[in-house]
């Protein structure tokens, strides 16, 4: 068992099925996951570096040329036979595990979302289900059969019913959409988001970037972070991938715990995040 006790940042390496039952009773107060998306086949992320070179590859702005090489690559699984039977041991012991005023913000795709809704509801209970949360982003490839699928939906479901944690006055506020029906005093101090979150994905060569697949924007997990947890606190995230979560809560003064059985997300959240503890389950 981790010692939870200790002022420490944990990265675990190992199956989280294995990993959660090993952690205490309501030992940490917010849980934010991005599971699988259950999309039927591999994820994949090419990492490019791209130099000038008077015999690259490719020719640029003024017929300048230049060689592209490839840096890194990452993927993961995301074939589940039955991905809700997958998920529910996993959301019973986050649950056990969640403190009294505890939330958990569960991170799906438009396909999963309504099946997950009901696994958590069972899980959970009903009355426990705090808010759908869209976030919506403008990037990618455009479907032509169908309107192009542009958002993922966060489910979030507290411990205790109308006994959570919420710090409204944490949120970052956001612009208005139309600053002129508002005054001039509202429109200087913005407003708060609503269950609806527009916010890009991560940029091709933004500040974030670690090549890893899907990796999710820290504007999104921040706010998840500042609203539903306190510094000091201890946030768990057991599909780590890239590390995101904790990178958040690092900058946002909480412990964390990561978890996730992949050796390559394992290696760019102990690059990404400097002294942080890396054990093996």
């Amino acid at each position: 068992m981790l010692d939870l006790a200790r002022e420490r940042d944990w990265v675990v390496l190992g199956d989280n099925l294995a990993v959660l039952p090993t952690l205490p009773d309501e030992s940490v107060q917010l849980i934010y996951i991005d599971p699988p998306f259950n999309t039927g086949g591999v994820q994949r992320r090419r990492t490019l570096r791209t130099t000038p070179s008077a015999d690259g590859d490719r020719v640029g702005f003024h017929g300048l040329r230049y060689t592209t090489v490839e840096t890194a690559r990452h993927a993961y699984l995301d074939v589940f036979d039955d991905y809700l039977g997958y998920l529910e041991p996993r959301l019973v012991e986050a649950r056990r595990l969640l403190t009294a005023s505890g939330t958990i913000y569960v991170h799906v795709d438009q396909r999963e979302a309504a099946y997950v809704k009901l696994l958590l509801d069972g899980v959970f209970g009903r009355d426990a289900f705090l808010n759908e949360i869209i976030w919506a982003y403008d990037y990618g490839g455009r479907a032509r059969d169908r309107w192009p699928a542009k958002h993922d939906t966060i489910l979030v479901y507290v411990r205790t019913p109308g006994g959570h944690f919420f710090d409204q006055d944490a949120i970052e506020r956001i612009p208005y959409m139309a600053p002129n029906l508002v005054t001039p005093e509202k429109a200087a101090r913005g407003k708060l988001p609503t269950d609806v979150w527009w916010h890009t994905i991560v940029p091709t060569n933004g500040r974030e970037k670690t090549g890893y697949p899907n990796q999710k924007p820290e504007g999104v997990v921040r706010r998840v972070v500042s609203a539903s947890s306190r510094p000091g606190d201890r946030v768990l995230d057991f599909f780590a991938g890239s590390g995101t979560t904790g990178a958040v809560a690092r900058a946002l003064g909480r412990r964390f715990v990561l978890v996730d059985c992949n050796p390559d997300a394992v290696d760019i959240i102990s690059r990404r995040i400097p002294d942080v503890e890396v054990v093996t389950a």
